[in-house]
C-alpha cells in the first residue's frame, strides 16, 4: 500500500458496503492519490489538503475522457469520495481535506449514507467539496450535493473560477463557501496591473458575500506576495508545495 516514504497509497474498494454494481465498476479502477496543501497567508501553515486522483495506467485526463465517453463519470465520483478519504486518513493528516466533484454528478443518497456511516463523525466539519469547472452544471445534482454536505457541517467550493463553467452567475446560484481563482487570473499577476485590478475586485466582491478566496497556481514568490497584498485568504501552487 505504501512506497518507501509511506506516500504512495493504492486504494481498494471491495470491502465497502456498497451496491454490487458500483463495487464491480470500482474494482476495474487502479488508483492512488496524492495531496497538495493549501496555505494560510503566512505560506507555512496548512489550511487543507487537496486530494488528487492518480490512475496507475494512464493520466487522470485520459481516465476522465474515457469514462465521459462511456457515460460512467458517476463511477469516478464515487471512487473519488471513498478513495480520497481513505488515503487522507491513511496519511494521518489533521487539517481539512478538499475533494473534487463533478458539477454534473453527485453520489446517490444511499451512497452518501454509506459514506457517512463508514467514515463517521471524523469527517464532520473537515471536508471541502470542490465543484469542478467541467463538463456541465446540473442544478439537481448540486442541490442534492449541497444537502448532503451541509448535513455534516462541511463546506462547498467552486474550482477554477474564471475558466470553464464557473462564472459570477454560477457563484450566485451555488451559494458556495469558497472560491478558487483559476491560474489564468493568477499567472504573472505581480507585473500585470489588469490582473491585479481584477483580483482585487473579485476578492472584495466575494468577501462581501462571506466567501473565502483561494488563489491557485501560484508559482512565483512575486505572485504570492502580490496576492497576499490583494487580500486572498489562502494560496496553493508549486511555489509553496507540489502534490506528493
Amino acid at each position: 500500500m505504501y512506497d518507501a516514504r509511506g506516500k504512495n497509497i493504492m486504494i481498494y474498494y471491495d470491502h465497502l458496503p456498497l451496491d454490487k454494481d458500483i463495487l464491480k465498476a470500482l474494482s476495474e479502477l487502479s488508483l492512488n492519490y496524492v495531496f497538495q496543501p493549501i496555505f494560510y497567508p503566512d505560506g507555512k501553515t496548512i489550511y487543507a489538503w487537496e486530494a488528487l486522483m492518480r490512475p496507475t495506467n494512464m493520466t487522470v485526463t485520459e481516465l476522465i475522457e474515457d469514462y465521459t465517453k462511456k457515460d460512467k463519470l458517476h463511477v469516478l465520483e464515487v471512487a473519488t469520495f471513498f478513495g480520497a478519504m481513505q488515503a487522507f486518513f491513511l496519511r494521518g493528516y489533521e487539517e481539512k481535506v478538499t475533494i473534487n466533484s463533478f458539477p454534473s454528478d453527485c453520489m446517490r443518497r444511499d451512497e452518501a449514507e454509506v459514506f457517512y456511516q463508514y467514515f463517521g463523525e471524523e469527517i464532520r466539519g473537515r471536508m471541502i467539496i470542490e465543484n469542478l469547472e467541467y463538463p456541465y452544471f446540473s442544478l439537481e445534482h448540486w442541490q442534492e450535493k449541497s444537502r448532503s454536505v451541509r448535513a455534516m457541517n462541511n463546506l462547498l467550493s467552486i474550482d477554477d473560477f474564471g475558466s470553464g463553467i464557473n462564472t459570477l452567475e454560477k457563484v450566485d446560484l451555488m451559494l458556495s463557501d469558497i472560491i478558487k481563482l483559476d491560474i489564468s487570473l493568477i499567472s504573472g499577476i505581480d507585473h500585470i496591473p489588469e490582473k491585479q485590478d481584477n483580483v482585487k475586485f473579485l476578492v472584495k466582491h466575494f468577501h462581501s458575500k462571506d466567501i473565502l478566496v483561494i488563489a491557485e497556481g501560484v508559482e512565483q514568490k512575486e505572485e504570492f506576495d502580490c496576492l497576499i497584498d490583494l487580500g486572498v485568504d489562502f494560496c496553493q501552487g508549486f511555489y509553496l508545495a507540489r502534490p506528493s
